[in-house]
């Protein structure tokens, strides 16, 4: 696909994401792997366009049909406009280029004929996420009604969302509050960090046990960064275990980090009543806990 380019002095993955139906992070590893070329030239996502370059593109769209799947899923809630999903360890949430099988979209494909539609054909009925090794609670809507309600609640900060977590080193205070920005990093575009030209990111934490070398603790998010409790605890010396992008020691596993969504709170957008849900640790995390026993 070639694109012959209307703009001046705009970055070309920005120009891109308001031309193609692709996120940031994809168009910028297509850049990487030079299959976006600029007049026939290898070029940095950073390259400012210029009027009538000519942009090519090798990149073939996946098929948007994505297809259900018969996949165990774990419901804590279900009526007629949401579910309420435990969410296993491993399972990623939603299908993007290069993985469309065995995501908890694929499952609710399979599950439901209905979901809401908001967030495109690759992410039906999900109104939030969290990382593929991050296991614990999520809400998903079944129509689009229900979607833009659950949405608003996460954007005016008034759903409840508190997760546990098991950290290296020993937290000595007992409560601590993180407000730190956080963007993507300037050396690995695959991870994140704090960064003075990041979005707005809170995250306050309780000390629930100290063990000799690791403590666990409970958090609650005021925002919802990508990536924000591993990044925050990361920078203030206390990475999560077992977490293997954002931790600083030896991996216990190949299991994901200790850190787990375990209650979820909403008002229902059809009755007004506040619903919430808990999770209990999963053994995973437990059986990792048992090493830092005294």
């Amino acid at each position: 696909m070639n694109i012959i380019s209307d703009s001046e002095n705009v970055r070309l993955d920005n120009y891109l994401i308001s031309k193609l139906s692709m996120s940031r992070s994809q168009i910028q590893r297509l850049i990487k792997q030079e299959n976006i070329t600029v007049n026939d030239r290898k070029v940095k996502s950073g390259y400012l366009i210029k009027k009538d370059d000519t942009i090519k593109i090798n990149y073939e769209q996946p098929d948007d049909s994505l297809k259900g799947e018969n996949i165990a899923l774990n419901i804590v809630y279900e009526d007629d406009d949401l579910l309420v999903v435990d969410k296993e360890n491993g399972m990623v949430v939603h299908p993007a280029v290069g993985n469309t099988h065995k995501t908890l979209v694929n499952a609710l494909l399979y599950y439901s004929k209905n979901l809401s539609s908001i967030n495109g054909s690759f992410r039906p009925g999900i109104v939030h996420r969290i990382d593929a090794y991050t296991t614990g609670l999520l809400m998903v809507a079944k129509n689009d009604f229900t979607h833009e309600a659950l949405a608003k609640q996460l954007a005016l900060k008034t759903t409840t969302r508190e997760y546990v977590a098991l950290v290296h080193g020993r937290i000595n205070h007992d409560t601590g509050t993180i407000d730190a920005p956080i963007g993507r990093d300037e050396e690995n575009r695959k991870k994140m960090s704090v960064t003075k030209n990041g979005k707005k990111a809170v995250t306050h934490f309780k000390v629930l046990k100290r063990f000799k070398e690791a403590t666990l603790i409970e958090l609650r998010l005021e925002t919802g960064r990508t990536h924000q409790i591993r990044v925050h605890m990361a920078y203030i010396g206390y990475p999560i275990v077992n977490d293997p992008v954002y931790g600083k020691r030896k991996l216990i596993n190949d299991e994901g980090q200790c850190l787990h969504a375990k209650k979820l709170g909403f008002v229902h957008p059809r009755t007004n009543e506040y619903l919430e849900f808990t999770s209990d640790i999963p053994a995973k995390i437990l059986k990792i806990m048992k090493n830092y026993e005294e």
